[in-house]
């Protein structure tokens, strides 16, 4: 309902002028060659001059009134511009909600005094109210400093109602675009910038120091072991614990700082004009924090620790990639020295460190290849089997051993990258191989990580790339396959049933499965109780002392007896010498695998 006051005026029906004047507004409204801000540019000009006023303003109202657009003749009026709200006659339309039409406000007992009359020289007045949604937005009104008798008519105000109308669309659907645009960049559980909004404002942030020459340095932060907590209390337990950990990690954060959920229990940290002993100095005090915050859940408190990797940015020629690919390798040194600290990156690391960036250009650029070394049956010398052993090419032509890089690859989560190329090559192999006439009682052993498991995409092509290759190999669906998939025993294992899950599809197919470095940590029986296991790898250590210690022969000599009981095939490793072969082959140890029988080659088949 319009509130109607003395001057108004009402011509009846709508005569052609009022009908132009509207078919003008909807010709701009869908005019798509105009951005937003010149549509509403040309928007304001044409209302006001239609309405003969000199001056149309949108302005919000809340405590205050704030100018957010405006066309102005009078060059008066500018943005920004705020009051508060009773100083500004937009109140009394925020109060009645309802349009307002004021001739002559020098003639008004309330406005006479106002500001607009009296410093700025308006005289006339007519404003209403726009809706966003239900919410009261503001308001659109228009100026002009010459008093009118008949300052609007009925057709006047249904014209600026109808512009308010539009005006709330339009601010709803840009209130829609910034909440769905809000929504992409946040993380929904922790309400922190996710990895994407990181990624957008760490290119502002290093942008804006190459050109002021400041330093900072980024971390990477990881929660010590919080696979554990998720598997022993659940993902709900784990969703709280997250939401406490990001809070004390942004309660702790300097002004210019930032952070950002970068993905799982990891967190993105910029630190702004610090250098290495500065930026150092600041992570190990956010990871001193958890130490004081212990995390409350149903379960009682949990006590969090945190690894982070920081690299510096000074200048010189680095890039964004390097730089994350530097607080990578960072963190993953922090991992394997320990946990609970925090490792800056220096330039000059041990040759080990295989940064992220390296690895990824080897995945990409197919440098991940194979070597093969062969296992044999110890009772009669034939070869029965090989192992797929991943090898890096460097650029120089260097060919890297796993030793140098399988570690590097499980911290910075990449392994199961390397698990694909590795486990597409064996398949290749094998299928060469039976083309050449091999037979199918020959095995192919290749390595799986826990990570590659747990990616069920990955296995379910693993799965149709060999269905592929075992139909043109005249191998049968149901038959036993001549790949075996490595677990190792030195991985930790929390959650047998889910991992049975993973590998099911695979067993379910006929591929078997080993356990390797059997007897190296305190869970080995418990792992060979719980997962089907074809075949035992007995760890090589174990193997390389066992003609000089009575203790570690008793223990082999148990776990072969077990072994043969189970009906599992048992594999010595790493047997460098004819005396330790045979003594293997006296306990009962069914193949072996060492430098005695052959070194890792690199196959010809599928080159």
């Amino acid at each position: 309902m319009n509130k109607r006051l003395p001057g108004t005026s009402d011509s009846g029906h709508a005569d052609s002028s009022s009908q132009d004047r509207l078919r003008a507004l909807w010709r701009l409204a869908t005019d798509r060659s105009l951005d937003e801000m010149q549509k509403i540019d040309a928007m304001l000009e044409t209302a006001a001059q239609a309405m003969n006023m000199e001056t149309a303003l949108v302005g919000e109202v809340d405590e205050h009134y704030t100018l957010h657009y405006l066309y102005d003749a009078t060059g008066i009026c500018h943005i920004p511009w705020q009051i508060p709200l009773h100083d500004s006659i937009s109140h009394a339309v925020a109060i009645s909600r309802n349009s307002l039409c004021l001739p002559d406000l020098s003639l008004d007992i309330h406005y006479r005094e106002h500001i607009l009359h009296t410093r700025f020289g308006f005289h006339v007045y007519v404003g209403t109210p726009i809706w966003v949604g239900d919410h009261l937005f503001g308001t659109l009104s228009f100026l002009h400093r010459k008093p009118k008798e008949n300052a609007c008519s009925q057709d006047d105000i249904a014209y600026i109602e109808l512009l308010a109308a539009w005006f709330g669309q339009f601010l709803l659907q840009k209130q829609q675009r910034e909440e769905l645009k809000a929504l992409a960049l946040s993380d929904p559980l922790t309400a922190l910038p996710n990895r994407r909004a990181a990624e957008t404002r760490l290119a502002e942030e290093f942008a804006r120091a190459r050109r002021s020459g400041e330093d900072f340095a980024i971390a990477i932060c990881d929660l010590d072991r919080f696979k554990l907590i998720n598997d022993h209390y659940g993902h709900e337990t784990g969703d709280i614990v997250l939401q406490q950990a990001a809070a004390i990690l942004h309660g702790q954060m300097r002004d210019g700082d930032w952070i950002a959920r970068w993905g799982g229990e990891e967190f993105f940290i910029y630190l702004h004009k610090v250098d290495g002993t500065q930026a150092f100095s600041a992570m190990d005090r956010l990871r001193q924090a958890y130490a004081l915050h212990p995390i409350t859940t149903a379960h009682g408190s949990l006590n969090l620790t945190l690894s982070a990797g920081v690299s510096v940015f000074s200048g010189g020629d680095k890039t964004i990639t390097r730089i994350l690919a530097e607080a990578d390798s960072a963190l993953y040194e922090a991992k394997n020295a320990g946990r609970d600290r925090v490792a800056l990156h220096q330039t000059a690391q041990r040759g080990l460190l295989w940064h992220a960036g390296e690895l990824q250009s080897a995945l990409q650029d197919e440098r991940i290849v194979t070597a093969y070394q062969i296992m044999v049956n110890l009772s009669t010398g034939e070869s029965v089997a090989d192992e797929a052993l991943a090898r890096l090419i460097g650029k120089t032509g260097r060919a890297a051993p796993a030793a140098e890089f399988i570690e590097a690859a499980e911290g910075l989560h990449l392994i199961h990258l390397v698990d694909q190329s590795v486990t597409r090559q064996a398949i290749m192999r094998c299928a060469a191989r039976l083309d050449a006439g091999a037979t199918q009682d020959f095995a192919h052993f290749v390595n799986l990580s826990p990570q590659f498991l747990a990616r069920g995409d990955l296995v379910k092509q693993l799965l149709e790339h060999t269905q592929q290759i075992c139909s043109s190999c005249a191998v049968t669906v149901d038959s036993i396959k001549p790949l075996v998939f490595e677990i190792t025993e030195r991985q930790y294992i929390a959650n047998f049933d889910l991992l049975m899950r993973e590998i099911q599809p695979l067993l379910d197919s006929g591929f078997r499965l080993a356990l390797d470095d059997f007897g190296s940590g305190y869970s080995s029986f418990l792992y060979l109780a719980k997962l089907p296991v074809s075949f035992l790898k007995i760890e090589g250590w174990m193997v390389a002392n066992l003609r000089h210690n009575l203790k570690i022969r008793d223990m082999v000599q148990s776990i072969v007896d077990l072994s043969c009981k189970q009906g599992i095939t048992t594999i010595a490793e790493n047997i460098e010498d004819a005396e330790t072969a045979e003594l293997l082959r006296e306990m009962g140890v069914n193949w072996g695998q060492g430098y005695h029988f052959g070194r890792p080659q690199f196959d010809t088949l599928t080159a």
